[in-house]
C-alpha cells in the first residue's frame, strides 16, 4: 500500500495455499477488507482486524486499521476471484483483487 490511496498491485494471481501480505507504506491507516459478495462461496472471509463479516469490518474499522509500518497477511486456499478494499478510502477507489488459480 503506497502512498497514495492504492494498492500494488491492483491485481495479484496467485496459486491456492499461497500467502498475499499487505504492508502498509504509507504514512496513514488503511484496511484490507474482503467485500462478501465478491469472493467464491466455500472462501473463508477475511478482513484486516480479524473480523468474520464485512458488515462487522465496516462497523469497528478502527479495529481494523493497519498502521504505517505494519502489515496483514490471508492465505487464500479456494480457486476463484476476491475482490476487496480499504474502509476508509473505498470512496477514493482504493480497491484490489486476488485472483487464485
Amino acid at each position: 500500500m503506497p502512498g497514495d490511496l492504492r494498492f500494488e498491485p491492483k491485481t495479484a494471481t496467485i496459486e491456492p495455499g499461497e500467502t498475499v501480505t499487505w504492508t502498509n507504506e504509507s504514512d496513514i491507516d488503511h484496511t484490507v477488507t474482503a467485500y462478501e459478495d465478491e469472493i467464491p462461496d466455500e472462501a473463508t472471509y477475511f478482513a484486516s482486524g480479524g473480523f468474520e463479516s464485512e458488515r462487522t469490518a465496516r462497523n469497528r474499522v478502527t479495529e481494523g486499521l493497519i498502521a504505517s509500518g505494519e502489515n496483514y497477511e490471508h492465505t487464500f486456499e479456494e480457486p476463484g476471484t476476491y475482490g476487496y478494499f480499504c474502509i476508509p478510502h473505498e470512496g477514493s477507489g482504493m480497491v484490489g483483487t486476488v485472483r487464485v488459480k
